[in-house]
């Protein structure tokens, strides 16, 4: 005997059971039930979804960082390179300005031949009594050849080697230059000294010197070739019942920068202390 239901009565029970289940959701019995049921299951993905982002976005903003430092690295070379890029430019422009006024100087002055040459070495005191040039005998140069700027005198060459020389300005206390004062046409002795101040001896009293007159060599004594500025008197001393009159010069070249110079190579010193009389008792 089959004990199975008909086939007629079995679809007559899925039929009403679908029609009950049917009916249960349009109630809502099923919409309770899943949110009842999904709710914990939501929370979950929810956290496993906030965690993954947040977790993603360290991942991301680990990596920005990093390429932001190289960034950074690079740019900071980069900076550093256009930085070094500037400052030697601008050495080039000042050299460049130099040289154009050194230019200048011989041309003004085409009587004398010169020879550039630059600065490797300072008077490591404050007073800045000499400098060292990187021109010597292999250039032509000798002992006594006058040494100027842009802008007037410096001092001359005192020693030499192959390749160098050392140059003593005229701030140094042995300097004695024979000037002539503009436009009186007087003449003085300038000296340097200690401190690097040049002042006026030996002006004669009558003479009609005044703060600006302009201060140039005149040749006398043979150290020197005449009409090279050295600067302006700034002040005067004039005592009364003194023989001589004195006063202070501000040079014309300015001893702390200085980078490139010219040497006159076709001018001889001329040594006349045996011509001069020694005072005897």
């Amino acid at each position: 005997m089959n004990k199975r239901f008909p086939r007629s009565i079995r679809t007559l029970a899925i039929s009403l059971a679908a029609i009950g289940i049917l009916a249960l959701a349009l109630s809502g019995v099923f919409t309770s039930l899943s949110r009842l049921v999904l709710s914990p299951l939501t929370s979950i993905q929810t956290w496993v979804s906030q965690q993954y982002q947040g977790m993603e976005s360290f991942i991301s903003a680990s990596r920005d960082i990093r390429e932001i430092r190289q960034q950074n690295t690079g740019l900071e070379a980069e900076n550093a390179r256009m930085q070094a890029q500037i400052v030697e430019l601008q050495q080039q422009l000042v050299e460049y300005e130099i040289l154009s006024a050194l230019l200048e100087f011989a041309r003004a002055n085409p009587e004398n031949k010169y020879i550039g040459a630059s600065v490797i070495g300072r008077d490591p005191s404050p007073f800045l009594n000499y400098i060292i040039i990187n021109r010597g005998s292999d250039d032509g140069l000798k002992r006594g050849m006058p040494v100027v700027t842009q802008n007037g005198l410096a001092g001359r060459v005192v020693q030499v080697t192959a390749s160098g020389a050392r140059v003593s300005l005229i701030t140094d206390p042995a300097t004695k230059i024979n000037i002539r004062i503009e436009p009186s046409r007087s003449a003085a002795v300038l000296s340097g000294s200690i401190t690097g101040d040049l002042t006026l001896e030996q002006i004669p009293q009558e003479a009609d010197v005044n703060p600006g007159n302009l201060i140039l060599t005149s040749g006398l004594g043979g150290n020197y070739p005449a009409n090279i500025i050295i600067g302006q008197i700034t002040s005067v001393k004039s005592r009364e019942n003194a023989l001589f009159q004195s006063a202070s010069v501000q040079p014309v070249t300015d001893f702390y920068d200085l980078n490139i110079v010219l040497v006159i190579t076709n001018f001889n010193p001329v040594d006349i202390s045996p011509l001069v009389p020694i005072d005897t008792p």
